[in-house]
């Protein structure tokens, strides 16, 4: 076979989707690859980028059409980055999303399909998989042709703005603000931002409504600390049935970073509310809120269900955001800690707490990564959770009647929740954050996922660790994209190779040193004095090793190269303390 080469025209079938969408069609062996095809289209395509063994090719024509493809809603869908799929039928939308999910944790993750077919639940769609995004940033230009300025989104790939101002994802009230802003730009002279030349002054506009309330908000970002004739786009943007608040937020670096760091209010409240799921948030321009409030519900909704929550437990939520899931959980459990590492937004989840009356809520500002092996090695090492990790933190945040309730118990509560939550971004965990929940040991963990390639990295090390892939679920936040939320429980399991059992003191034949205190008493007195739990097995592994006689049948493993649990350091010394207190060593 001839190799293809760059602008060689050829007509192919498409056999199939890559996970970003793109058609993937063979000819005569090789592989191609081209935006806008879907899997039954017969098209003729161009070469654009050639490899070895594969090559990028655009989409000329449709020569027979998939039974998939309809026609799309918006005129830019080919042109503009936001929308992958449009040209796909809603429900092939879906079926693609939750293969994707389901091969990614075969290939990745490492599980076998009858696993997968166990565990993952229907894909929970969309109603109306259109006008769903509650929040939009839109790049300002100035269009090459005429000269006048544009808003729009970036062409994929590319920072070539593609004209416009009606997104079928966003909200009807966008075109209305943004043609206010491009007029008031005209009238005013008021230059858009170049990204060659670094001049120009209106980079973005942000856009965001409550669902809910209906109140909206607009955030110019700019290249400057003034604008001129302000004055005149305020009084028009008021005018818009839903403004709350306009501001401006300064960004003079020379990045491809939207927002400033300093957010100024020039008229009416420095943020908006929402309410979700009968829970009332307060929204600032850099809050992370999901940008769809109707599929949010379901998402969280089912996290609280996974969680399998009963009013007494105790729940870590890592990457928290503003407290959004943090406060679906406190709805049904006994404490709830919060981890972010944006103090802003960990301010704007204590103030959603206080509104809501949430009274067993408590926020903390640091990187998941390393607030948690932080706050567990001080704590399980020093039993103190005042000054773990957070320092400060817990005197501002803590009265004096809970103080109190710093005990044992609520530092083996705090190291030993029943559930852990994490919400990462899209490069998942970080390892070391991973390796602290193990050592945690939840009887839970509730992975909420923007991408499945992660999420599958990320729970073949927590399976290994311990735990077993209970249930998943897709959820489709985002229609018409690629993207997909997914929802997994993990619970702690008892590996085959590992046998643990509780047997009572009667059925051993008891030497000496153990008759002086039973593993109940042991048990005790570790979790009073050191805040920690620990199991018959660490204590016999630990008996065993201060030269203590315990019965031979006692969690002995079933071979002799079965894989055990071993007794971490820190559970070896509290449990080496009680052996001295009980006159056993």
């Amino acid at each position: 076979m001839d190799m293809y080469k760059k602008g060689d025209c050829l007509t192919v079938t498409i056999e199939d989707l890559d996970t970003d969408g793109q058609g993937i069609g063979k000819a005569d062996g090789y592989t191609l690859f081209v935006k806008d095809a879907l899997v039954g289209d017969v098209v003729k395509v161009k070469i654009m980028k050639a490899k070895k063994n594969y090559a990028f090719a655009r989409l000329e024509e449709v020569i027979t059409p998939s039974s998939y493809r309809i026609e799309p809603k918006c005129e830019h869908h080919r042109r503009c980055g936001g929308c992958q799929l449009q040209c796909l039928s809603y429900e092939a939308q879906l079926a693609f999303k939750e293969k994707k999910v389901r091969n990614n944790l075969m290939r990745i993750g490492g599980f076998p399909e009858e696993k997968i077919s166990e565990v993952m639940q229907p894909i929970i769609g969309m109603e109306v998989p259109f006008y769903y995004r509650n929040k939009a940033q839109y790049p300002i230009g100035t269009d090459k042709k005429t000269g006048k300025p544009v808003a729009g989104f970036y062409a994929q790939r590319t920072h070539d703005i593609i004209a416009n101002t009606d997104c079928a994802l966003g909200v009807s009230e966008n075109k209305i603000i943004l043609e206010k802003i491009l007029a008031w730009m005209e009238e005013c002279r008021v230059s858009a931002y170049d990204e060659i030349t670094h001049n120009g002054l209106v980079r973005h506009v942000l856009i965001r409504k409550g669902f809910v309330s209906g109140e909206l908000m607009v955030c110019l970002v700019v290249n400057g600390r003034e604008l001129p004739q302000i004055g005149k786009l305020i009084e028009s943007l008021k005018e818009v049935p839903g403004m709350k608040s306009i501001s401006l937020s300064v960004n003079r670096e020379n990045t491809n970073v939207i927002m400033g760091t300093t957010i100024r209010t020039l008229w009416g409240n420095d943020t908006i509310e929402d309410t979700l799921g009968g829970i009332k948030f307060r929204i600032s321009p850099l809050s992370f809120y999901q940008v769809n409030p109707v599929q949010t519900e379901k998402l969280y909704a089912k996290a609280v269900e996974f969680a399998g929550l009963t009013g007494k437990e105790t729940v870590w939520d890592l990457y928290c955001g503003i407290g959004t899931i943090s406060l679906f959980m406190a709805k049904n459990a006994g404490k709830v800690y919060g981890v972010e590492i944006i103090p802003e937004a960990i301010e704007d989840a204590k103030g959603n707490a206080e509104r809501n009356g949430f009274t067993n809520t408590e926020f903390f500002v640091g990187k998941a990564e390393e607030v948690l092996p932080k706050f567990y090695e001080r704590v399980s090492r020093e039993g103190d959770t005042k000054g773990a990790l957070f320092g400060e933190q817990i005197e501002e945040n803590v009265s004096g009647s809970d103080r109190s309730l710093r005990d044992a118990k609520q530092a083996t509560d705090m190291l030993h929740p029943d559930v852990i939550v994490v919400d990462p971004p899209r490069k998942g965990c970080d390892v070391q954050c991973l390796d602290t929940m193990l050592k945690m040991q939840p009887k839970r963990i509730v992975y909420v996922s923007c991408d499945s390639a992660t999420l599958a990295r990320d729970l073949k090390i927590l399976c290994e660790g311990g735990y077993e892939l209970k249930k998943a679920v897709c959820v489709d936040m985002f229609g018409q994209t690629g993207h997909v939320e997914t929802v997994v429980l993990l619970s702690q399991q008892k590996p085959d190779d590992v046998i643990e059992v509780e047997i009572e003191l009667d059925e051993l034949d008891l030497t000496s040193a153990e008759s002086k205190a039973t593993y109940a008493e042991i048990k005790d007195y570790v979790l009073k004095e050191h805040g920690l739990k620990v199991s018959n097995l660490y204590i016999s592994q630990v008996k065993r090793k201060c030269g203590i006689e315990v019965g031979e049948n006692y969690n002995l493993p079933k071979s002799e190269d079965s894989r055990q649990p071993q007794c971490p350091e820190e559970k070896e010394k509290a449990i080496k303390d009680a052996l001295e207190h009980f006159g056993m060593v």
